[in-house]
């Protein structure tokens, strides 16, 4: 079969997580509960850090960064695959596919940097606590978030270009909710090494590298917690820093091992299934891991509703 133009491409299929009919009311209802609390929680974290001045410190500022990020990042995917249930449709047209790809790859990639930069703050506090507010400097806090805006739009852009020149066949469906970049490349009937290559780079650039920095930190974190001799200052320190780690957990545990998958076209239902702990899942969380283990955060949402 002779592979057609990606132009001459009408549209792609979402199977979505499950092609059962009478479970689609209770994916519609579940995916829309969920939306709805992972926007209106990362949400009033934005409110309660920027309407909080005790909460303008690099620590808040990264956080709420995050929580703006994971709403766009579900946003991606979630409100297309909300409107293909209830419109009792399946498709997606090329173009917002590759939109989709696109802002998948970069609020994801947002979420990763995010999460680093926050275990270095951290890393910093607890280690060098002296020096913290010479090191984490509104100056640098803003070049480090610049820098992973910059990084993130430009291996966004990079995935999408790599996706256009693509051409695809008449096998177009895709065993997922959203349009994930590897099923897309799957599909493709023209050569996909350097695609491939160019994902897997971008994993460990993306992944590997940001997590082992966070390891590393948190190494450190750990070490130097332990030499506190006070038990009340070692359960502040271990409090502060579980919350990012429980973040740091779900969404690295399941998104690298979605990416790393060896062989995504088996079991590719298990994977969407899998995808939808780091891409919903995880952003809905946050807000919920953040304000119940920190007294400044909840303090400050009790100002803000009053």
């Amino acid at each position: 079969m002779e592979p057609k133009n990606h132009t001459q491409v009408p549209e792609f299929i979402l199977l979505g997580l499950s092609e059962e009919a009478e479970l689609q009311p209770f994916l519609f209802a579940l995916f829309l509960s969920m939306y709805l609390v992972t926007f209106t929680g990362n949400l009033l974290i934005i409110l309660a850090i920027t309407t909080d001045s005790h909460l303008h410190t690099p620590m808040y500022f990264f956080l709420s960064n995050l929580s703006f990020a994971d709403i766009c990042f579900t946003s991606t995917t979630v409100p297309k695959m909300l409107m293909n249930i209830r419109m009792k449709t399946k498709g997606i047209t090329y173009e917002d596919c590759i939109t989709q790809v696109y802002f998948f790859m970069l609020f994801g990639g947002l979420d990763n940097l995010l999460l680093t930069v926050m275990a270095y703050d951290r890393f910093v506090a607890i280690c060098h606590p002296l020096h913290y507010t010479v090191i984490m400097n509104t100056r640098f806090c803003g070049l480090l978030l610049l820098a992973a805006w910059v990084l993130t739009l430009l291996d966004a852009l990079v995935h999408a270009l790599m996706v256009l020149r693509l051409s695809f066949c008449t096998e177009l469906e895709i065993s997922h909710f959203f349009c994930e970049p590897k099923q897309v490349i799957q599909l493709a009937c023209s050569d996909t090494f350097l695609n491939v290559l160019v994902m897997y780079l971008a994993t460990g650039l993306f992944g590997a590298i940001p997590l082992t920095g966070i390891l590393f930190s948190y190494t450190k974190i750990v070490s130097s917690i332990l030499q506190i001799s006070s038990v009340g200052a070692k359960y502040k320190a271990f409090s502060t820093c579980g919350s990012h780690l429980s973040v740091v957990s779900m969404f690295y545990g399941t998104g690298l091992g979605v990416f790393l998958s060896s062989s995504p076209t088996e079991n590719s239902r298990a994977t969407a299934v899998a995808s939808v702990m780091y891409t919903v899942a995880t952003p809905m969380l946050n807000p919920f891991i953040y304000s119940l283990r920190n007294k400044d955060i909840k303090q400050a949402l009790r100002k803000l509703f009053s």
